[in-house]
């Protein structure tokens, strides 16, 4: 198998962490470059101890420079906040290079819509649409043609794919959905804050940013295209005292009368050919523990007849299948691999 070397720009962060896991034992991309502004000239296995005995621990971290990654990569994930990733990637595109975005940069197609949620301008709207939106069971085509990649965000990656057999079915109404979504506390990042100290977050359960998280345009934009409309959701995060894990319980309206068996059907059929989206048995619904660092999405199903709703349980893992494990499997198609490719992991149990 072909070695492609790539590069990472922000590896202090927990996704920039996560993807040194992944691509460390990886047949085909092989790690290059690592960079931080803050942690230059250290080898990896320096800050991150599991690396030691891997070819990735040995990488020295170095401040970033585009020439340089020009020069040693053939594709760079970038791993930093948004409103810094759109110049990192202008400047890596514009040397050569194919670009895996992880932050909200380029994930929302207007311009005009970035700056009402993230407080700032787009500075380089001319790479909007050449950006393709990362999520493999929706676009695989297009990723592999793609030169910019917009990585999905984790809450989105949960919602998108607990409704995306619904919505191509037909099945509910596309004006009268509830997402309400929980995540474990790597999802604020790793930067210092209060709000995120132990003491802060253990033993307790809140919800934040309700009617105003920045992930809700990305939600409807991609909901809008599966079901053809445009789109408004309710969707409401909260805060869980865990690591890692996304639980999204999504409230839909029934069209018509369906029973759970039916709807049961209509997911196994879009999901068959769908290895990362696993459809539990009626009765049964996911758990975070259960995809913990792995590229899984559980889907459960309950029908409400009492309501005519249909309530959709999806869970992943918002570090792997959320963020690093997306961009890597963006990557594989990128790089004229199978999808999967050094993705075969199980589920990280405790």
């Amino acid at each position: 198998m072909e070695t492609i070397p790539v590069g990472l720009v922000g590896v202090t962060g927990y996704t920039g962490m996560e993807l040194v896991r992944i691509l460390a034992t990886h047949p085909a991309l092989t790690l290059t470059r690592a960079t931080s502004r803050s942690e230059g000239g250290k080898p990896l296995s320096a800050l991150y101890p599991f690396l030691h005995g891997f070819a990735a621990g040995d990488v020295v971290v170095s401040a970033p420079d585009t020439a340089d990654l020009a020069k040693a990569c053939r594709l760079v994930f970038l791993a930093v906040p948004h409103g810094s990733a759109m110049d990192y990637a202008a400047e890596l595109l514009g040397a050569g290079l194919t670009v895996i975005d992880l932050s909200a940069d380029f994930r929302l197609a207007d311009a005009a819509v970035y700056a009402a949620w993230y407080g700032q301008a787009h500075r380089h709207p001319e790479l909007l649409s050449q950006a393709v939106y990362g999520l493999p069971e929706l676009y695989a085509n297009d990723i592999k043609k793609a030169r910019l990649v917009a990585n999905p965000g984790c809450y989105p990656t949960s919602v998108i794919l607990g409704l995306a057999p619904a919505l191509t079915a037909d099945i509910i109404e596309t004006n009268d959905i509830v997402a309400d979504s929980k995540s474990g506390a790597s999802g604020a990042g790793r930067k210092a804050a209060a709000a995120n100290l132990f003491c802060e977050v253990h033993d307790s359960f809140r919800a934040y940013s309700l009617g105003k998280h920045r992930h809700t345009p990305e939600i409807e934009q991609e909901l809008g295209k599966l079901a053809g409309v445009d789109m408004t959701v309710s969707f409401n995060p909260h805060l869980l005292p865990i690591d890692r894990g996304i639980l999204s319980t999504i409230y839909t309206k029934l069209l018509g009368p369906l029973t759970l068996a039916q709807v049961h059907d209509i997911y196994a059929l879009y999901v068959r050919d769908k290895p990362w989206m696993r459809l539990l048995a009626p009765g049964q619904l996911p758990e975070t523990r259960f995809v913990r660092g792995s590229m899984f999405c559980d889907i459960g199903l309950v029908v409400d007849d009492r309501t005519g709703r249909l309530i959709i349980v999806s869970a992943i893992d918002n570090l792997c299948r959320g963020a690093s494990g997306q961009a890597v499997a963006n990557a594989n198609l990128l790089s004229g691999l199978p999808v999967d490719t050094g993705l075969h992991f199980a589920p990280m149990m405790p």
